[in-house]
């Protein structure tokens, strides 16, 4: 079993290398289902952690299409987490039927001229055919899929995950993440899906008054509650 905390934090970082996790996945704005983090971010986790970085390129909430001004800043994007030492990129987009939208290719072909792996994220899990949209993240190349199976939550989704486990495992990397908890991370186990993602961290005090955002600290006891369950090989 492999592990990537989604993190937003060089602690962060520096907690998943502790923990000996295989990858982080680097963002920031959770709330929004992340987006890209600064470069400086990027930068302190790969010096300060022995982790695989794969930094979130995702530049604006509520929407995954992209326009041509968007690719061009996407691109600047990977650009700079590839100077920053990442080892790759997470992105997805999708056409006006949320399908897997072919201005993939473009982002993909570049990440991979200068070196970096890619994932294709949770706007998987908007997607209207499953079977329909593996088929073409992997004629773009992408090297991992993350995804809740369509559902909000990976649990209930388990079976769809699974299914492109089974069917495309061997050729591309699937990462089931939402609501990964110690109560169901044995289920995706027991399934065939070996490699986990999930957040851990917990707030700390009161928001900030006047809307100014709350304080974070990694959740270390829901990490060692994960870690610690009998799965039945961890890499």
């Amino acid at each position: 079993m492999n592990f990537e905390l989604c993190t937003d934090s060089l602690q962060g970082a520096m907690k998943a290398g502790k923990y000996g996790f295989k990858s982080i996945e680097l963002c920031s704005s959770l709330s929004a289902g992340g987006l890209t983090p600064n470069y400086g971010l990027i930068k302190k986790c790969v010096e300060e952690s022995d982790v695989e970085v794969h930094v979130m390129i995702r530049h604006k909430e509520g929407r995954f299409s992209a326009e041509i001004e968007d690719l061009s800043l996407m691109k600047y994007d990977i650009e700079a987490s590839k100077q920053a030492g990442a080892t790759g990129v997470v992105f997805g987009i999708l056409n006006e039927k949320n399908e897997v939208d072919g201005k993939n290719e473009i982002l993909a072909d570049f990440a991979k001229s200068i070196g970096l792996k890619t994932t294709f994220h949770r706007a998987f899990d908007f997607v209207p055919d499953f079977r329909v949209a593996i088929e073409q993240v992997m004629k773009i190349g992408f090297d991992r899929l993350l995804t809740s199976g369509l559902q909000p939550k990976a649990e209930l989704g388990v079976s769809v995950i699974a299914e492109i486990q089974q069917n495309f495992g061997k050729d591309i990397q699937v990462i089931a993440g939402s609501g990964i908890s110690p109560k169901n991370a044995l289920k995706f186990s027991a399934s065939g899906i070996d490699y986990l993602h999930f957040t851990a961290r917990k707030p700390i005090g009161d928001p900030l008054e006047m809307e100014m955002g709350q304080v974070y600290e990694t959740d270390e006891r829901k990490i060692q509650q994960i870690l610690n369950l009998p799965f039945n090989h961890i890499n």
